[in-house]
Formats: structure tokens, sequence, C-alpha cells
């Protein structure tokens, strides 16, 4: 499904995109923009200001980076490499949730009176819906069989909607930069593939970085009356979340054919695509350097999603790396 917005930057960002030659400096110039960007307003970014408004919009819009799905070169896989690729239990999944997440940021767009923050979460929903494109697009070239798409629906309470997505997508990017680095190490993509996706992955820290920004500019600007309710909408959303991401996914096709995705793959899914066992502590740690590196970029200014992090540090501190009770028990003895 098409993203039909009602802003008319976003449609030229869109016949951008369309008119877009991926030439290698080109390519390049654009990679660099979407991850380094540094506000021109002088001083704090306070949250909710004007003046943090106007930085997270301009950041969303400056770091665009215009790549054409339909011109992506998909590099043609070895028979080992791509049933590895094909047997994962995820691509139903990011399908039909990056449909979802279009048409739920597009809906929330429409709610919103500021014409900047109006324009940037629109931009995302339009994101969003290229990510569906990529993903259409790499099902497509290496014959990937997927289960028909559901009838996305706008939905009915649109804050909440925005909510569960943002929430989920700062979950989800967590554990994915940290697994999209284990199976480049591995080589369980080849290198190829790695430097294809490379750009999505990017995009999805950049929404985050968007919906930890909106959400504080939110809090700031609504009514003290209703912060209650919204603080209790939040975390009814990581109950929500908790409970959406226990076990597996299950559809039957037309034929009656069972299909089984994993909800929660970017979480469990490091066997996957890691060429060797690693332990709960090194995950985490990989997950929290990835989380970093791929935020070093931009305005310190700027908030950051701290909710994940923070638990993963928290975990972290009574974890010790594989290895170190044995090395201690050598020393000890």
């Amino acid at each position: 499904m098409p993203l039909v917005a009602p802003f008319d930057s976003v449609a030229i960002l869109e016949s951008a995109a369309l008119s877009y030659l991926p030439d290698p400096a080109t390519v390049a110039a654009a990679d660099h923009r979407a991850r380094h960007w540094q506000s021109e307003e002088p001083g704090p970014l306070r949250p909710g200001s004007p003046e943090h408004k106007r930085a997270v919009c301009r950041m969303f819009a400056d770091t665009f980076n215009p790549y054409k799905p339909s011109v992506i070169p998909w590099p043609k896989l070895e028979p080992e490499a791509l049933q590895r690729i094909t047997s994962l239990p995820i691509w139903d999944i990011a399908v039909q949730t990056e449909g979802k997440a279009m048409l739920r940021m597009a809906t929330y767009a429409e709610t919103i009176a500021d014409p900047e923050m109006r324009e940037a979460i629109a931009r995302n929903g339009w994101e969003e819906n290229r990510h569906k494109e990529v993903l259409s697009k790499l099902v497509e070239a290496y014959g990937i069989e997927l289960a028909p798409e559901p009838e996305y629906r706008k939905p009915r309470d649109a804050e909440w909607a925005y909510l569960v997505t943002g929430f989920s997508e700062c979950v989800d990017s967590f554990f994915a930069f940290g697994l999209f680095e284990m199976a480049r190490r591995s080589g369980f993509f080849p290198i190829e593939l790695i430097e294809t996706f490379e750009p999505v992955m990017q995009e999805e820290c950049r929404h985050i970085l968007l919906f930890a920004n909106w959400l504080a500019w939110h809090r700031a600007n609504m009514p003290w009356w209703r912060r209650p309710w919204f603080e209790l909408r939040v975390l009814a959303v990581w109950a929500f979340l908790g409970w959406e991401r226990i076990g597996l996914a299950r559809t039957v096709d037309s034929d009656g054919k069972e299909r089984v995705q994993d909800n929660n793959f970017t979480v469990t899914g490091t066997k996957s695509v890691a060429a060797e066992e690693l332990s709960l502590a090194q995950i985490i740690d990989l997950c929290l350097a990835e989380n970093d590196r791929r935020f070093a970029g931009y305005d310190p200014r700027l908030l950051r999603p701290v909710t994940m992090p923070a638990l993963a540090r928290f975990a972290r501190r009574f974890m010790r790396r594989r290895g170190s009770a044995a090395a201690e028990a050598r020393q000890a003895a």
C-alpha cells in the first residue's frame, strides 16, 4: 500500500528519490549526511522548546538518504548463503511490520497541529513504506515465499498505535544493531549484502532518534492534566510489547500450509547468524557498542532512546564474560 501523505514536502522527497542516480560519489555523500549531523541552534536544546523542535525536524530532513529500492543491486548468493537467508523465520513479519508502521505514522501525523513535527512524522511514515519496498525487493530477488499480506487499516487510536510502533522500533533496533554486526563478523550475510542493507539499518537509528525526541517534545507540551493518563498509556504499551513478543507467530496459508514466524527474532536470533556461540554478556556488550556507534554522529544535544540501553547495562552488571570464571579458578588454584 503506497503512502499518500497530504504534505507537499513528502511528495517532493518521493520525486527526488525516484530520480536518484546512484553513482558512487553521490552514494558516499548521502551516506555520510545520513550519519553525521550537527544543529546550528545555539546553546542547550531544552526538550519541548521551539529550538529543540526545530533541531529535531531539521535533523530528520537533512539526514534523508535518497536511495531507490528498485535500483538496489541485490548480489548473487551462493547456494549455502541463500539457504541460510531464506530459512530465517522473519520475512512475513518484517514486511507486515513495515506496512503497519507506515500507516500508523501517517495516521498519527494527521493529528499533529505543529506543521514541522507533522511533516517529520509523515516523512518517517514514507521511509517506513520504503523499507517495506526494500524487503519486498529482497524477497523477490531471492525467491522467498511470503504469506498473503493482511489488509492494512488505519488505527482508530492514532496515538496508541504510534506509541506501540515507536517503542517497538526502539526495542528491535537495539538488538538488531548487534545482530547485524554479528552477521557481518560471522560471514552469515555476504559482505555485498551487508553493504546493500546498511542504509536501512542506519535509517532505523534515525527513526528511533526522532521518536525519542518527539516523545520528550510531546510530554513537555501537553497540558498537565493529560500527563498522568499519558504515562499510564506508556506503561501499558510496554506491557503490551512484552506480551506480544512471547513465542512464535503462526499463520496458515490459503493452501492450508502453516507458516511459523519469530516475533522476537531480534532478541533470540543470535544462534542463527553467529559463527560461534556467544555468551549473553558478549551479546549485550556488542549491542551496546553498536548502539553507541550508530548514534555517535548526531548532535549530542538530541536525546537518545534510553530504556533498552539502561536495562542492558543494568543486566550486564550481574554478568561476567565467558572464560572469566575459568580464569579466576585457575588463579585461585
